[in-house]
């Protein structure tokens, strides 16, 4: 009915605790740049098809440095 707790927390036990943790806090920083990696690539990809459909984009895009920047 009762349940005893250990109090006591090895060394051991504390640094696979904080190991694991780590690597999981790793996981979801890695996760959340590549969403946001793909979510980039994916809006450009859309923007570019939507300009394809709609019969072509009348602007020139000039490309320095790895952006785009549209010109009239």
């Amino acid at each position: 009915m009762f349940r005893v707790y250990r109090l006591e927390v090895t060394a051991d036990e504390d640094a696979a605790r904080q190991t694991a943790s780590l690597a999981g806090l790793a996981v979801v920083l890695f996760l959340l740049v590549v969403g946001v990696f793909l979510v980039q690539r994916l809006s450009h990809a859309a923007a570019r098809e939507d300009c394809l459909l709609a019969g072509g984009c009348r602007t020139l895009l000039v490309v320095s440095g790895g952006q785009s920047f549209p010109v009239e």
